[in-house]
């Protein structure tokens, strides 16, 4: 942040203008610029698939208040980074365009050094979770080489009879034991017992691991569309409301971009009323302590969606129609259309979100192997990265195929002489496809079943039903 900074504020490393027209950057500006960017990302890296991970794990599992307590943690974390985002769409922005690029990442630079020096005085107090193993990555290589090298051997009809050590093993050593679920069955013979072999197999605890993260993966790629759609919020929205009429009074101009405020509005309006009233509402009808499972909320954010979309798609229609009734062609003419009829598709993202986001969030980080909570962070924030490289790659493509002869472009630098209402449709049919692979997906997938130790040679077992809902989503 601080080359970021210094990248927009020095002389010399920013184009040279006269009389508002700049000339262009030279290769050493755009370097340092790249570099401030690709550096950002870079610490983004390590610190977005761990500080979650961080954070939950200062909950003890073993004490049931505080367990009960860990439910809501993710609302209240997503919480709070909305609340930074509601600042920089609102406060930002504007200082951005109105006081300088440099005042406008300065101050973020200077709050992310106080965030810094807080993190760093909570170091006495933080819990640290022990690592019981030493490369919890090894079984994701092991069970499938294993079961390879076993394809030939026959897989026991009782499934107790695969290899597993004794319960006491995993009371004295503190780890979990992952019960056996039948998905992904070739990756059983990884367990089955041979004598003839030197090597003893992996347990059904390794390659329910295995499993695990494939029954992940499965979830993650149906996750990547619905992340596109989220990208529209800072791409073609805005560019979409700097056509419409912004003005607020007489004087005032609504930044095209601060509309994304209200996707986090209402966002911080609906965890709240999630959590305190949602949640324990479903948890007396349901008896689940989340209220709903993982995936039906899931599949609730990805409905909420693909309404919001459809919305966007039917006001693009009314904005085309309006652009014929007064012939407006030119691509700095203002459509006779006010820009809060945008709002509806904003507010219903934010509301998607508290579902989709956060379950998403928590979801990779609550089935994930154990040791292996930050790699379940790291599909979230991996599945928004590539659902905006899959965004760029979307507009790139359909504006190439659909901008040729006379046929107007989807997406052209004109929106007042395209047909983003086409794109809108296109980005609906396939949201709705997607909402029936994550159905399909939801209902083959098994949620995480291990037993713990509590108190003194107890164990308890962690289970979640395996039966399948109506809508396909496991309760």
């Amino acid at each position: 942040m601080i080359m970021l900074t210094t990248a927009v504020s020095l002389k010399s490393l920013k184009p040279t203008c006269t009389n508002g027209i700049c000339n262009k950057a030279s290769t050493s500006q755009v370097a340092f610029f790249y570099i401030s960017l690709y550096t950002i990302a870079l610490g983004a890296g390590g610190t977005k698939p761990n500080i979650s991970t961080f954070g939950a794990d200062q909950f003890d599992d073993f004490n049931p208040h505080e367990k009960e307590l860990k439910v809501s943690f993710f609302n209240w974390w997503m919480f709070s980074s909305f609340l930074g985002a509601l600042f920089a769409t609102l406060g930002l922005v504007y200082i951005q365009e109105n006081l300088g690029w440099g005042l406008g990442y300065g101050v973020p630079t200077v709050g992310l050094l106080v965030s810094l020096v807080v993190f760093y005085l909570g170091t006495p107090i933080y819990r640290h979770k022990v690592r019981k193993t030493k490369s919890p990555a090894r079984d994701l290589i092991q069970v499938p080489v294993t079961a390879f090298k076993n394809r030939k051997l026959q897989l026991p009809q009782n499934p107790c009879q695969l290899h597993e050590h004794e319960p006491q093993y995993y009371i004295n050593s503190g780890k979990r034991q992952v019960h056996y679920t039948p998905i992904f069955r070739f990756l059983d013979k990884a367990a089955v017992k041979d004598g003839n072999s030197g090597r003893p197999p992996c347990t059904v605890t390794q390659v329910e691991g295995t499993k695990l993260v494939l029954g992940m993966m499965l979830i993650w790629l149906v996750t990547l569309v619905p992340s596109t759609i989220w990208a529209q919020i800072n791409t073609l929205f805005v560019k979409q409301g700097t056509t419409l009429d912004r003005s607020l009074g007489s004087s005032f101009q609504i930044p095209a971009a601060s509309l994304g405020s209200f996707v986090t509005l209402s966002m911080l309006i609906s965890v709240p009323m999630y959590d305190r009233y949602f949640v324990p509402f479903m948890r007396r009808k349901t008896g689940n302590p989340r209220g709903i499972t993982l995936l039906q909320r899931l599949g609730i954010g990805f409905v909420i969606q693909v309404i919001a979309i459809a919305i966007a798609y039917a006001v693009e229609v009314r904005r085309m129609h309006v652009i014929r009734v007064h012939q407006i062609t030119g691509p700095k003419q203002i459509v006779p259309m006010n820009i809060f009829w945008l709002l509806p598709q904003y507010v219903l993202l934010g509301i998607a979100d508290v579902f989709n986001a956060i379950g998403l969030l928590e979801f990779f980080y609550d089935q994930s192997p154990e040791d292996m909570q930050s790699l379940g962070t790291t599909f979230f924030t991996s599945g928004i990265g590539i659902g905006n490289f899959l965004n760029s790659f979307l507009v790139t493509m359909v504006d190439k195929l659909t901008d040729r002869g006379e046929h107007k472009s989807w997406i052209g630098h004109n929106l007042n002489d395209s047909h983003l209402d086409y794109y809108y449709g296109f980005l609906l049919v396939i949201s709705t496809l997607n909402l029936g692979a994550f159905i399909w997906a939801s209902s083959k997938y098994v949620y995480k079943r291990e037993t713990k130790e509590v108190n003194e040679g107890c164990i308890e077992m962690e289970s979640k039903a395996l039966e399948i809902s109506p809508l396909g989503l496991q309760v």
